[in-house]
């Protein structure tokens, strides 16, 4: 018998205190920096990072994929700044030192991009465009087929990797804004500063951006997609938890309202008997008992109106654990430990070995003692029906001065266990039923893989059931 319990809901992140300054209609403006507030929209997206989440592509949940990003990330950082100088150095004639800060640019651009990606691919597309003049005076000086420009090789791998971050932080509208400013930049470059001889590098430059953009923007709704699945998850289980929680309140609210509606009865008519147990009963207590009987009828037509709305049309049993041969019908009376053993032959019936033993010496208690015991055996018999078919079950009903003790345990399951038609959350009505008398349930599995449930409950002493009112001489 393996019960599902529902899994405790999460704690909620803890709410900022209000900020900003109090209206006359009690709210608050916004704070400067937050969302809608007059100095900056969220501080310029918290200065064009777009916050994104700390799981972005591709910075995984696991560590060791994340410092393995930050470690590929850094090398080619390095690689286009020292390899990179030498290559613009000797490609476009330019002195090292200046080949070398251009390249250094760019790859700091590489390293800013991981946090600020917008500022990250500003300073980026600058370095090229300004590299690109600084070698258009060499063009003039080369014979044909001359070097790569406007985009030398590495600025073009430097502005790529830009862009692919860039794309995994910033949205789609922003991402095909900076594609189209580096579009614009470029042709731009070639058709106004153009001169001498050069291998064009504007198609393929345009081309691998705009394939590095769609796949960091797909690899960024993949990630939203899937967050937004998993939310979407947490939130039908803690809804699905919490409406199983309501309806087996709401089951025990109808029994334990059947139990107060008999006491209620028996208050009445103990009111109406006994101004005829006493001779000559003055008129003050006749009052009191007419007042005690009528705030009983009235609370007992109030309880009728509100069982009439708790009560389901057609209650089921789906294992047939209730009375032999019916299910549990609205106006049947309300189980008690006197019925044990018709459950235990009905889940015999129902292909369990069930054996049942009680300790102690058996003696009266509270109905509502008496009826939270009955479900809570039932509904572990019903467990064991579910998730160990053909199993050996041991009840034990144990009386004790400090109240009742239920067992119930069973072994492994015999044959497999088919799908269960039950919610899932047999244990969540247990303890809500031992927790209303001041109770509690211990569920675990056993060393020789079964499952054991251990329920206490205070033992309250029922009173004595009234006496009978005398069938002799009453007064008139």
């Amino acid at each position: 018998m393996t019960p599902a319990d529902p899994s405790p809901s999460p704690t909620p992140a803890p709410v900022p205190a209000e900020s900003g300054h109090p209206r006359s209609d009690g709210t608050r403006t916004p704070a400067p920096g937050s969302d809608g507030a007059p100095f900056g929209r969220g501080r310029l997206r918290r200065w064009l990072g777009e916050a994104p989440t700390r799981h972005s592509p591709p910075f995984s949940r696991y560590r060791w994929a994340r410092l393995l990003a930050y470690l590929l990330i850094g090398w080619t950082a390095l690689a286009i700044a020292l390899a990179g100088g030498v290559d613009v150095s000797e490609s476009y004639d330019l002195e090292y030192s200046t080949a070398l800060l251009a390249t250094s640019l760019q790859a700091v651009a590489i390293v800013l991009a991981v946090r600020r990606p917008v500022p990250a691919w500003a300073l980026s597309l600058a370095a090229a465009t300004v590299t690109a003049l600084l070698a258009r005076p060499h063009l003039q000086s080369v014979p044909a087929s001359g070097p790569d420009w406007p985009w030398s090789t590495p600025t073009l791998l430097a502005h790529t990797t830009v862009l692919l971050l860039l794309a995994l932080r910033v949205r789609l509208g922003g991402t095909l804004t900076v594609l189209a400013v580096t579009t614009v930049v470029t042709c731009l470059v070639r058709v106004g500063a153009a001169v001498g001889h050069y291998s064009g590098t504007g198609t393929v430059a345009v081309s691998l951006f705009g394939i590095a953009t769609a796949v960091g923007g797909t690899l960024r709704s993949r990630q939203e997609a899937r967050t937004e699945l998993v939310q979407q998850t947490t939130i039908t289980a803690e809804e699905r938890a919490r409406r199983t929680l309501l309806e087996e309140r709401s089951r025990i609210a109808r029994e334990l309202h059947d139990v107060v509606a008999h006491h209620m009865s028996v208050i009445s008519i103990q009111a109406q008997v006994a101004p005829h147990l006493v001779k000559d009963p003055s008129e003050e207590l006749l009052e009191n008992l007419a007042g005690i009987r009528g705030n009983a009828l009235e609370a007992l037509t109030e309880l009728r109106r509100v069982l009439g709305v708790l009560r389901s049309e057609n209650p089921e049993d789906p294992y047939g654990l209730g009375a032999p041969g019916t299910g549990a019908a609205p106006d049947a009376p309300q189980p008690t430990l006197a019925r044990l053993d018709g459950l235990v032959e009905n889940t015999r019936a129902a292909g369990l070995d069930v054996t049942a033993k009680a300790v102690g010496e058996v003696r009266p208690y509270a109905p509502g003692v008496e009826l939270s015991a009955y479900r809570i055996i039932q509904e572990a018999l019903s467990n064991a029906l579910r998730h160990a078919p053909g199993s050996r079950v041991h009840v034990e009903v144990g009386h004790f001065p400090d109240g009742l003790r239920l067992v119930v345990t069973n072994s492994p399951p015999q044959r497999p266990v088919p799908p269960s038609p039950g919610a899932g959350h047999g244990l969540l009505g247990m303890r809500e039923r031992a927790a209303m008398l001041g109770g509690h349930v211990l569920a675990e599995r056993t060393p020789g893989g079964g499952f054991s449930v251990t329920a206490h409950l205070p033992g309250d002493i029922a009173p004595n059931p009234p006496d009978q009112p005398p069938t002799g001489e009453q007064s008139p």
